[in-house]
């Protein structure tokens, strides 16, 4: 490949962690398409890799092969509204996806923080949102259509190919491509939100408390302070009237401060880092508590344009004051400066075999850095701290972990392997981080 083909294939994901120029970018329009294209690739004996909208932190779907784009495979292709049972096509997004279903009447279960990445993008590599009864995305997934290395279509679903689904549903996109998902939806839902600034030590005394008495609760940790910001989402009928932020009110909290101030004061902060301990003091003892009530997914969901780095480790839940303490306690001890805060998510258990929530409920940290100033020293620090307890990086996001090492994280790591040797043998959907994380 040329330069000038090299400069026209190259893909960078949203975090420009990483940059790849595959011998071959793709946009299938079909299922079809896509079984054409992967039989193609194994002529030429070239990797296969689908990308959904590159929000892994990871370069979980990089290759040097084919890169296939989904901005062609959209949209709703079946609904029923009385079952809840909706069929989407693998390359939407979950923004596309929210607001079509609720002029369906319905709601996805739960969400996370975002919504941009696709559908498939989403549960293949583990979201979640938060939630003590809720499970992370792929506990919605009631069946897939998956393309082979040999280029065959399989349907899966608990009837059907039933091993496939069981392993697949969080596939890390191991195991082929899939093209459309079948999720479990329900009647359309509001959600009332209230935010509020809390002292991070008499959160700890009501942290289980909040867990279990909200529907979605969630907090951020401003390190170098003792504050927090709690998010607590209770569920309404979506008949009832809405209360949305005002216009203004939003455009100032969620643009102008949350993404415009914030970046400005992070690209100054860089320059001198000893301001940023002050920074977070004033930005923790800056918020104001506010109350609303909105469609769902506008709640669950926020803008983020503020570009960063970022892991997130799920722990068992009774170990969450230990390890802030312990960041807190290494933060302290070799000065090094956060700008951003700690986000801290809970989840049902599942049995999904690769999902970072396993077997137990869950607490998910999340820790981030801006994307102009290093983020190894801290990122590794903190992983070590997630590793005495036991935790499970993000599969889309950022962490330092090999096979060996996780294997012993999940008991049903050799099942996913064997179904995945059984799907792929030669690795036709293989690349440099599956290696690492599977093994082979």
């Amino acid at each position: 490949m040329n330069e000038a083909d090299q400069a026209r294939n190259s893909w960078t994901n949203w975090a420009a962690t990483y940059t790849v120029s595959p011998r071959t970018v793709a946009h299938p329009a079909s299922t079809e398409e896509v079984a054409e294209l992967i039989v193609a690739a194994g002529r030429q004996d070239l990797s296969v890799k689908a990308v959904g909208a590159g929000h892994s932190f990871t370069d979980i779907a990089a290759t040097r092969g084919v890169l296939m784009l989904p901005d062609r495979l959209t949209g709703i292709l079946t609904a029923d509204a009385e079952t809840g049972l909706v069929t989407v096509a693998g390359g939407t997004t979950l923004h596309e996806l929210n607001g079509a279903l609720w002029s369906l009447g319905l709601s996805m279960t739960n969400l996370g923080d975002i919504d941009s990445q696709t559908i498939t993008g989403a549960i293949s590599t583990g979201t979640h949102g938060t939630g003590r009864r809720f499970g992370g995305l792929a506990t919605q997934v009631r069946g897939f259509q998956l393309v082979t290395a040999a280029g065959d279509v399989l349907n899966c679903s608990a009837e059907e190919n039933p091993e496939i689904f069981s392993v697949g549903r969080i596939g890390l996109g191991a195991l082929g491509v899939i093209t459309a998902v079948t999720i479990q939806c329900e009647p359309a839902f509001a959600l009332h939100a209230v935010e509020k600034p809390e002292s991070y030590d008499a959160l700890l005394e009501t942290v289980g408390a909040n867990v279990s008495d909200n529907d979605h609760f969630e907090f951020y940790w401003f390190p170098h302070t003792r504050r927090v910001l709690t998010k607590a989402n209770n569920r309404v009928s979506a008949q009832d009237p809405l209360a949305p932020v005002g216009r203004v009110r939003g455009w100032i909290d969620d643009e102008f401060l949350s993404n415009t101030v914030f970046e400005r004061i992070n690209r100054i902060t860089t320059r001198r880092p000893s301001l940023i301990g002050p920074a977070n003091k004033i930005a923790a003892r800056a918020l104001s508590a506010r109350e609303y009530t909105d469609r769902s997914y506008r709640v669950f969901a926020s803008p983020r344009r503020v570009r960063f780095r970022e892991m997130e480790y799920a722990l068992p839940r009774k170990t969450l004051s230990y390890v802030i303490d312990e960041i807190d306690l290494w933060l302290r001890r070799q000065d090094e400066r956060v700008g951003f805060p700690v986000e801290v998510r809970f989840a049902a258990a599942d049995d999904i075999p690769l999902s970072t929530a396993y077997g137990r409920e869950t607490c998910y940290i999340a820790v981030h850095q801006y994307h102009r100033r290093p983020f190894e020293r801290y990122f590794l620090a903190v992983e070590r701290i997630v590793r005495s307890v036991g935790g499970r990086p993000h599969w889309g996001k950022l962490h330092f972990r090999t096979a060996e090492d996780l294997a012993p994280q999940y008991p049903e790591f050799d099942r996913f392997l064997a179904v995945r040797q059984s799907l792929d043998p030669g690795r036709r959907f293989g690349n440099d981080y599956l290696r690492r994380v599977l093994g082979s």
